[in-house]
This record gives C-alpha cells, sequence and structure tokens, in this order.
C-alpha cells in the first residue's frame, strides 16, 4: 500500500508561483511506478478534487481550472511526483495531497498548504 508525503506549500501572492513535491518513500519503486498519481486538492468549503494526474510514461491529465497554469511530473526512481504551480490565484487556496488514482482511501497523507493572497 503506498503512503504519501507532501511538502512545498506555503503563502504566495496572487500571480506567483509554487512547487509542490510528493514522496512515496515506504513503497516498492515497482508499485509506485505501476500506478498513476494525481494532485489533489480540497478549498475551504470544498469537496476533494483531482487537479492533475501523471502515468508512469509521462501521459498528462489536468483539471480545466488549472490548465496551461499547473504541470505535473515524476520522477520514478524516486518514487516522487511534483507539482509546479504558475500565476496562482486565490481560487487556489487549499490542502493539496497526492494520492493513485483512483484514489486509495488509507494511502491520504497530511497534505500541504497553499494560501494564496490577493
Amino acid at each position: 500500500q503506498m503512503q504519501f508525503v507532501e511538502s512545498g506549500g506555503g503563502l504566495v501572492q496572487a500571480g506567483g508561483s509554487l512547487r509542490l513535491s510528493c514522496k512515496s518513500p515506504r513503497s516498492i519503486t515497482s508499485t509506485f511506478n505501476s500506478h498513476i498519481v494525481g494532485w489533489y486538492r480540497q478549498g475551504p468549503g470544498r469537496q476533494r478534487e483531482l487537479v492533475a494526474d501523471i502515468s508512469r510514461t509521462g501521459n498528462t491529465n489536468y483539471a480545466d481550472s488549472v490548465k496551461g497554469r499547473f504541470t505535473i511530473s515524476r520522477d520514478n526512481a524516486k518514487k516522487s511526483v511534483y507539482l509546479q504551480m504558475n500565476s496562482l490565484t486565490t481560487e487556489d487556496t487549499a490542502d493539496y495531497y497526492c494520492n493513485a488514482v483512483p484514489q486509495y482511501k488509507d494511502s491520504w497523507g497530511q497534505g500541504t498548504q497553499v494560501t494564496v493572497s490577493s
């Protein structure tokens, strides 16, 4: 079972950028590599949503709200997934998590908080 550890969040002004990192240190490499991994977020008063995902071979998908601004990438050898977020808006304020796609109920980490100020 995969466990994820997220980092890289913080406070940033609108228009700024952040790069989030997600590691799965306890996963067997082959297990990590066999999964599509996604970044999810949950904003204040909102349901958790999938914002981007990436396959082992690098195929990516993005939610319409982040297309053209966010870029997801992964390093299979490091069992890590990254999310480069540019042109941030206050609507991007949320706790960000990574998990497999489809998600595993018991794989959620603590998340990393992103706050975008106007």
